[in-house]
């Protein structure tokens, strides 16, 4: 709900922008008290998310083209006017590295954990104690994953029906990476 922001003053908007940029790159947020003369607390909430929202979205896109990216963000701030537009502009060109780097930091926190290496192989298990003939093909996945610095080796067996399922949650992160680009 950007259309709030036309309550602020168009020489205000810049400081407010850029305190909302530090509270997304992991700063003090801008403070209520600042601005609870202008908007409800449900308001100043909607302009918070609404804002940090679009500061996101527009370094998360990384498009090569600037123009592109400009243009949507003055298409989502076409209701507002041109005057706010500008000033959110100039705010994400002058501090689009740092969201940037506050966008990478994030997303590396989700897990301390990171693959390092794997190795695969069949192997064709023939009978076991329970069956005499089982002829069922095993995979064995070991994976060489890097938590907390130290090298951690994990190994997986997996029948058929297992496997299909991993490469189906796999497929199924690669949509949503693909998504977000």
């Amino acid at each position: 709900m950007v259309h709030l922001l036309a309550k602020l003053l168009p020489e205000e908007c810049p400081k407010l922008l850029h305190r909302v940029v530090d509270s997304v790159c992991g700063r003090e947020s801008p403070r209520m008290a600042d601005y609870g003369d202008m908007w409800t607390l449900v308001e100043w909430m909607e302009v918070l998310d609404s804002l940090s929202s679009l500061f996101r979205l527009a370094v998360g896109k990384n498009t090569p083209d600037e123009e592109v990216s400009q243009e949507s963000v003055l298409a989502s701030l076409a209701d507002v006017g041109r005057g706010y537009g500008e000033a959110v502009l100039t705010v994400l060109r002058a501090r689009r590295e740092e969201i940037c780097q506050a966008l990478v930091e994030r997303t590396n926190n989700v897990s301390s954990s990171t693959l390092q290496d794997f190795d695969w192989h069949i192997k064709l298990a023939l009978a076991s104690d329970k069956i005499s003939s089982l002829q069922t093909p095993l995979l064995n996945l070991s994976l060489d994953v890097k938590e907390n610095g130290a090298l951690k080796p994990v190994s997986v067996e997996m029948n058929r029906e297992e496997l299909q399922t991993l490469i189906s949650s796999m497929e199924a992160a690669n949509k949503v990476v693909l998504q977000l680009k």
